[in-house]
């Protein structure tokens, strides 16, 4: 198979070139990324109708992955409960290697092709729920072999590449393929390729949790308020939803009951 995303950079000679102008190459190719992602709308929405359908079920999203891909998946999945309130097994992201390959890459963790389902087994997956595997080349044996394995165990799937005819696609029942081309620095797929994947994660993630019922209007009225600025944030938001014109009562009510939206409700 032909990878895109391992095909030659467009540019040459990048060590001769300037900083601006290697700022300037790096630039043009991450506007490309949008309109690639764009192109891939009808398959992120397939998705996420699946996810939000098992999630209303009691259902769990689960990404694999490994690398730069894996990474993604595990700050996606961290990130839902502190900006919707959710339950933080929700979304769980899992990377080849541990969560100490978060930080550090585990050599020949991505090869494995059984450790993926041993992975899940730990979370005791079953067929409410739906697995996303995450893998810019689409040929990540963690990845593929997971998402065989969960299908043969009845449970959903779906992926994210960005090489069109990967063997990952024939592996999910909802494969999204985002091509954004060779990277700027040739086979660097943490650029192009992992803000593509950035961009629809953060889709996936954001219109299941609207789907949910977690925003109202356009806020995020279940955000666990963990910290000064989020407090001042909800306070700020509760006068706005709520038409309390003092900060102090405002506040007071928020720390009362919880959340914007719990507090909204009894104001």
């Amino acid at each position: 198979m032909e990878r895109v995303t391992e095909s030659s950079s467009l540019y040459q000679d990048l060590d001769k070139m300037s900083i601006r102008e290697i700022l300037t190459g790096i630039n043009q190719e991450d506007h490309t990324v949008p309109a690639a992602v764009a192109k891939a709308i009808p398959q992120i929405e397939a998705l996420v109708e699946a996810i939000v359908l098992r999630m209303r079920e009691g259902g769990r999203l689960f990404y694999i992955g490994a690398g730069t891909s894996g990474r993604l998946g595990v700050v996606d999945a961290s990130e839902i409960p502190p900006t919707y309130g959710a339950p933080p097994d929700w979304v769980i992201g899992i990377i080849a290697g541990g969560d100490g390959a978060i930080r550090k890459s585990v050599e020949g963790a991505e090869d494995s092709t059984t450790q993926a389902w041993e992975d899940l087994k730990a979370y005791h997956i079953d067929a409410k729920d739906i697995v996303v595997g995450i893998a810019a080349s689409g040929t990540t044996p963690y990845v593929i072999h997971g998402l065989r394995t969960c299908r043969a165990r009845g449970i959903a799937t779906g992926c994210l590449s960005c090489n069109a005819g990967a063997p990952l696609l024939q592996e999910a029942d909802y494969p999204i393929v985002a091509v954004v081309g060779p990277e700027f620095v040739t086979g660097s797929t943490r650029m192009k390729s992992g803000t593509a994947q950035k961009l629809i994660l953060n889709m996936i993630t954001t219109s299941t949790m609207i789907q949910l019922g977690r925003v109202k209007g356009n806020r995020m009225v279940d955000m666990q308020l963990s910290n000064v600025k989020l407090i001042d944030r909800g306070v700020k938001m509760l006068m706005e939803v709520s038409g309390i014109a003092d900060y102090d009562v405002a506040k007071a009510l928020l720390e009362k009951y919880g959340s914007v939206r719990a507090a909204s409700e009894n104001v």
